[in-house]
């Protein structure tokens, strides 16, 4: 039998105009901005102007990603619409994609097959142009850093502590380190410098975090760029760049109104990753999506120990909020893969290899049910290959842990295949009452919030913290940063800072290299491991595939 693939299937679809999908979120025209007739950003005044009580908010969270795909875009948008087929107020809350995977090796992030945001060669490309803001903004900063050194540097800048980097939202290993200023002193002057990919910009994550505009200036105004030749630091604001920056961001901030297949609507907005960055849309979008509809569901990235983590301890600690209920992806594939088999292996039982590679899923919903105490379901993608007894044994594993496990076709059906899961789901906000906790609290030192996620979350041992992390952290704490959660910067392939070490490693510690203030997303960067904050294209990027025929219309983007 011949699929279709995720853009075929978009592309066949015939979206209602983005006007019904704004009555259809309780949006009154007037709040919104027209993008054509399938996107819009809509007003921040939205959220001042309503007095809807906040719906309930779910998160999909997912196992570790192997090789073999686990489905926790396409689980978000199908549980989405499987909640509207059961006759529920339903929005869902997404990142935009980064060029960087569309033209590398993952492909698009719009979800996939049946259950898809669209239209998703716009999602997936240009969009509204936020990315491009964001990069605008953080280069406006780099310009403005490198021109009043180039002024007279009446701030005392010292070029060997500049911390702030150019950004590019494109997989460009040739960017990492370079040395600009070159070619005599009207060319500025000479130092050591580098790219990150847009997503992992601080403007990234500032704008993701900011509630408002004065909010988000204020945060810009923070960002620490560098430090003097007497260790102060210099922000943002000492450059004056904060209102340029501003008016740059301005509309990038709002929030961005799509659909999904089935036609419910779709906030998608920001896309910092998860495992260099917080991993969560903005928080405008999750308290629009909200108020707009009685359930809302959010993905945050990669595994639990990444974007769930991050959500929890970051994203929720910072705007108020509180899930009602979390689904946990996985797959029987990806959990064989987890027990030792290669992806060529896995489409005969091999209960061995899932009795093995289950622990991984466990130690996320453990984490999920006792670190973080909230009520969750497993929700298993579904395969052809997987079998009863496969099925079976992840079923009772999950129930010896309380936790009911249900079997989602959501790719191959959208929301009808989503319909059960999304009952669960139902259940477990109307019936279970979470007691949210983090997994640290506000008055711990940044060591402690950083040993309390290595053992409590990844399972680790300790933490074993370099000379130079040493002496960066003993300097963020002195400069009054101490109060500051913690963003863990590590491999999204495992528990571990070690991507070899598969399924749920114990009795390692995890290695901390470096420690950075990102001072206005209001969070310390903690660096492990060989974390690249300027990811690389691979032999065969998916660049290669995409092209345009003569009519316009984009093929090979999946």
């Amino acid at each position: 039998m011949a699929y279709l693939s995720d853009i075929e299937i978009a592309q066949a679809c015939k979206p209602e105009h983005i006007r019904e999908i704004a009555k259809r979120a309780h949006v009154d025209e007037k709040y919104l901005e027209q993008y054509g007739n399938y996107k819009a950003k809509v007003d921040l005044s939205l959220l001042k102007d309503t007095d809807k009580p906040n719906g309930k908010l779910i998160l999909v969270t997912a196992i570790t990603p192997t090789p073999a795909g686990e489905g926790k875009t396409t689980t978000t948008i199908g549980l989405a619409d499987g909640l509207r087929r059961i006759g529920k107020d339903v929005t869902v809350a997404l990142r935009e994609p980064s060029l960087g995977p569309v033209f590398g090796v993952k492909g698009g992030a719009a979800g996939g097959g049946y259950a898809q945001v669209i239209p998703m060669e716009d999602i997936n490309l240009h969009f509204t142009g936020d990315f491009h803001a964001i990069g605008a903004a953080n280069n406006l900063l780099a310009a403005m850093l490198d021109n009043h050194i180039q002024q007279g540097n009446a701030l005392g800048i010292d070029v060997r502590k500049i911390t702030w980097k150019r950004c590019v939202d494109m997989n460009d290993r040739q960017l990492r380190f370079i040395v600009d200023g070159l070619g005599g002193k009207p060319n500025g002057t000479p130092r050591e410098d580098g790219f990150d990919i847009t997503v992992a910009s601080e403007i990234m994550a500032v704008l993701c975090l900011a509630t408002s505009i004065t909010d988000l200036k204020a945060r810009l105004a923070r960002i620490i760029v560098g430090y003097t030749y007497d260790d102060k630091p210099v922000t943002a604001g000492d450059l004056n760049a904060q209102g340029a920056m501003t008016a740059l961001l301005k509309d990038a901030l709002k929030p961005n109104l799509v659909q999904t297949l089935e036609g419910t609507p779709a906030f998608v907005h920001g896309g910092p990753f998860a495992n260099i960055a917080h991993g969560c849309n903005s928080v405008m979008a999750t308290k629009m999506a909200l108020k707009m509809g009685d359930y809302t569901v959010t993905e945050a990235g990669f595994g639990a120990d990444l974007g769930a983590e991050k959500f929890l301890d970051i994203k929720c600690r910072m705007a108020g909020l509180t899930p009602d209920a979390v689904v946990i992806v996985a797959t029987v594939r990806a959990l064989k893969m987890h027990g030792g088999l290669n992806k060529k292996e896995l489409g005969t039982e091999d209960l061995a290899a899932l009795e093995k590679g289950v622990p991984n899923l466990l130690r996320h919903v453990s984490n999920i049910k006792n670190v973080y105490k909230l009520p969750c379901v497993v929700a298993v993608n579904r395969f052809p290959t997987d079998t009863d007894s496969e099925i079976e044994f992840i079923i009772r594993k999950c129930r010896e842990l309380g936790v009911n496990t249900v079997l989602s076709t959501v790719w191959a059906e959208g929301g009808k295949g989503g319909e059960k899961l999304a009952r669960e789901v139902v259940r477990l906000c109307e019936e279970e009452k979470g007691e949210f906790t983090f997994s640290y609290s506000d008055d711990m030192t940044l060591r402690e919030k950083i040993n309390a996620v290595v053992t409590k979350i990844y399972g680790g041992d300790g933490v074993n913290f370099m000379p130079a992390a040493e002496k960066q952290l003993a300097q963020l704490e002195s400069l009054g940063f101490g109060s500051c959660p913690v963003c863990i910067a590590k491999t999204q392939y495992s528990f571990s800072d070690d991507p070899a070490k598969l399924g749920a490693p114990e009795g390692f510690t995890v290695t901390v290299k470096n420690v950075k203030v990102s001072a206005g997303a209001g969070f310390i960067v903690v660096l492990t491991g060989d974390i690249m904050t300027m990811p690389g294209l691979p032999k065969v990027p998916a660049a290669e595939k995409i092209d345009v025929d003569e009519n316009g219309k984009i093929v090979g983007l999946f």
